[in-house]
């Protein structure tokens, strides 16, 4: 059975999107953030490579079309930027200062874990772009020396975990402006926390957007510098 499957070079992304599909089905019924469609699919094909030993190189060729859509799918949360244009020109200073606080808080703190816990220069820039999206984190990774593969899970790791405790953990800090709501999304979590916030408020989603694209521009910058301070 597991041959005939691996001769389908289509299955791969059918299992993909049928389980991504089933996650958004179960996030509407259980209504929870907990049940994030990008979890539920990473547990669901993860647990069916592991119990038929499934290739992992055959699912990665099969799935490549959609790692390639990655970069076009984030450009495409501009929309919600030109719909919120004028708001977001005009709270524009705050929203630049509160990505570039969070960027060097993300960035000081993965260092200082990372010198606490011993960790060698290839694991910690395989760390450090964590909070910004898959296509800028992956080549700061690899360009630096970092190991490409961890880089990308940390990445979806941060993303998903930012989705599922981003409006518990707002609640708890009393953040209930949306400004300040898109600003924690996309500075922390990227794409997958962005699609979160896009859920609690329109704005909150094109702050979110706008966040998102300020914090790798501005990880892009100081990531070099954070660099400076690893070990040889």
């Amino acid at each position: 059975m597991l041959e005939y499957l691996y001769e389908l070079s289509l299955f791969p992304l059918v299992l993909t999107i049928g389980t991504f599909m089933l996650g958004v089905w179960v996030q509407k019924k259980v209504k929870s953030p907990l049940c994030n469609p990008i979890l539920v699919s990473v547990i669901l094909v993860v647990s069916f490579m592991a119990i038929t030993d499934f290739s992992v190189d055959v699912y990665q060729t099969g799935t490549k079309g959609l790692s390639w859509l990655l970069t076009p799918a984030t450009v495409c949360l501009a929309l919600p930027l030109y719909e919120q244009l004028k708001t977001l020109k005009k709270n524009l200073p705050a929203i630049l200062i509160g990505v570039l606080a969070g960027t060097i808080t993300s960035l000081a703190v993965l260092l200082g874990l990372c010198y606490l816990f011993r960790m060698d220069r290839q694991m910690t820039v395989s760390l450090l772009p964590k909070s910004i999206t898959t296509a800028m984190g992956s080549v700061l990774s690899r360009e630096n020396g970092g190991i490409e593969a961890l880089t990308t899970t940390v990445i979806i790791v941060t993303g998903i975990v930012g989705a599922l405790v981003g409006s518990i953990l707002c609640k708890v800090f009393r953040i209930k402006h949306p400004i300040a709501q898109g600003v924690a999304f996309g500075t922390a979590s990227h794409v997958v926390g962005t699609s979160r916030a896009n859920e609690l408020d329109p704005l909150t989603g094109a702050v979110s957007s706008l966040s998102l694209a300020c914090a790798g521009i501005m990880t892009a910058v100081l990531f070099p510098v954070a660099c400076l301070f690893l070990p040889k």
